[in-house]
């Protein structure tokens, strides 16, 4: 339902406290289990029953996607609405009901760049979380240079033919349908790509789990093999899916900053501070005894106080309608250094601790604290790598000339 505007944002306030009160399970008001995030999708397993009834209630709510347009299913919201909003679920600490792909990049895109019928038929699915998406860009070829893919899209007539290979493909194995850049015109780049959707059970496509050195396998090597797609399909235009690309990526690296990686919270796990307490010791003032490592952990906590207010403020700038396209590659470059900082503090204030992987000799969160730093790697790489990010934000925020 689309809510009225003219609403006091205080009656708002006090309908959607209700609402929250009566609809939040109490499970929901705790903090999130790794093993209880919930992607949705046809092969979603709902690890605790009360995440799915969380789920159907903002999914039916909206609530999910609180400023998309309600004749899409999305909640309807404007933006002061949304923040109240967001407000009240913070209130009673609620989870977040669905992690997606799909609220977080490709429905963004497809409302800016989607046909009728194509917002009709996807939108909805992904409010509800009824469709896990999983993003078909970088080639063994063509990762920093995405617009060097091959991946090719022929005409058949009455449909697409799709041949080639994607690779970090992020959960590919359980995704229902993947939003992907196929090549439509060998003659030139950047104009010869176009973006298409398709079913992941498509004959011809295959996933492959890639094992990452941090034990995990969240990203896949993907093959397609004389895979047919219907033509309505195809987003926008023939050979018009790179500017549908750069804004998704646009899109992607705000959601990555704005999450900062996931951090660690939820997840069992203490920060770097709390860690070199126990393990390094205080003086007589409860002072962290190691100076230099206290002054680093210190540094950190004023980098990412920064960093989440510049984010913030991005926020209700893109909110406001202001451009803020390429500053999404400065909050991706910050975030992934953030996060890496982040953990390699962790990795040193558990001491002895820090070398932990398996076994009863070492603390469980001390284990997944090592895990996380290896994972922690490819931040990075993943979204665009911070070489990349960092070309963007010569060239398009700080106006700087190629060297020769």
């Amino acid at each position: 339902m689309a809510y009225d505007e003219s609403v006091d944002l205080e009656q708002f306030r006090a309908e959607t406290r209700e609402w929250l009160e009566e609809n939040c399970p109490p499970s929901m008001r705790t903090p999130m289990k790794d093993d209880e995030i919930v992607w949705g999708g046809k092969r979603e397993k709902f690890k605790n029953p009360e995440a799915k009834v969380w789920l159907e209630r903002m999914g039916e709510k909206g609530w999910t996607a609180p400023e998309w347009p309600a004749k899409y299913g999305g909640g309807g919201l404007s933006r002061e609405q949304n923040r109240v909003l967001q407000e009240e679920l913070r209130r009673i600490k609620a989870r977040p009901a669905l992690f997606s792909f799909g609220l977080w990049m490709f429905g963004p895109a497809l409302l800016e760049f989607g046909n009728e019928e194509q917002k009709l038929r996807f939108i909805p699915d992904i409010v509800k979380g009824k469709t896990r998406w999983c993003q078909g860009y970088s080639e063994p070829g063509a990762g920093s240079d995405l617009a060097d893919l091959q991946t090719r899209c022929e005409d058949k007539g009455d449909h697409y033919l799709i041949n080639g290979q994607k690779v970090w493909t992020s959960y590919a194995d359980k995704a229902d349908w993947i939003f992907c850049l196929v090549r439509t015109d060998t003659s030139t780049k950047h104009e010869g790509i176009s973006f298409i959707l398709f079913d992941m059970e498509s004959e011809g496509v295959e996933a492959r789990p890639i094992l990452l050195i941090s034990g995990e396998s969240p990203f896949c090597e993907t093959f397609f093999t004389d895979v047919k797609v219907p033509k309505d399909q195809l987003v926008g235009e023939v050979n018009g899916g790179w500017q549908i690309a750069k804004r998704l990526l646009q899109f992607e690296r705000s959601s990555i900053s704005a999450g900062g990686f996931g951090g660690t919270g939820g997840s069992g796990i203490l920060g770097p501070e709390e860690y070199a307490k126990m393990h390094i010791g205080t003086d007589s003032e409860g002072r962290l005894i190691d100076g230099d490592l206290r002054g680093r952990i210190t540094d950190h906590k004023m980098y990412a106080k920064a960093f989440n207010l510049t984010v913030q403020r991005q926020a209700e700038q893109a909110k406001a309608g202001q451009q803020v396209g390429h500053t999404a590659s400065i909050l991706k470059y910050g975030a992934a250094k953030m996060n890496q900082d982040r953990h390699e503090l962790l990795v040193e204030a558990l001491g002895t601790e820090g070398l932990g992987w398996e076994g009863e000799g070492f603390d469980p969160a001390a284990k997944k604290v090592t895990r996380q730093w290896l994972r922690s790697k490819g931040n990075s790489i993943e979204g665009g790598t911070s070489e990349i990010n960092l070309n963007v934000i010569s060239k398009r925020v700080l106006g700087l000339k190629d060297h020769k």
